[in-house]
């Protein structure tokens, strides 16, 4: 019992020591997200919003916003 209790705390301690190791880890430089994460999301977003004003206003498409006085009922016929 006294061998596994001492396997055990050495493992533990080991994957201690290699939490620490990781945790400070850090690094180097920005990635690309932190570079370009924003600037992408933004100008993707301008693009978007630009497509959309364009299909909105231009092609002239019919978009019946509202179904009021638009749909009526056929007359019922009974046979």
């Amino acid at each position: 019992m006294f061998r596994f209790a001492k396997t055990a705390l050495n493992l533990s301690a080991r994957g201690v020591r290699q939490a620490a190791v990781r945790q400070t880890h850090h690094k180097a430089g920005p990635d690309f997200h932190d570079k370009y994460g924003n600037i992408l999301m933004v100008s993707g977003m301008l693009f978007c919003g630009a497509v959309w004003s364009f299909v909105a206003t231009q092609t002239g498409i019919t978009w019946n916003l509202s179904p009021v006085g638009k749909v009526t009922p056929k007359e019922w016929r009974q046979e």
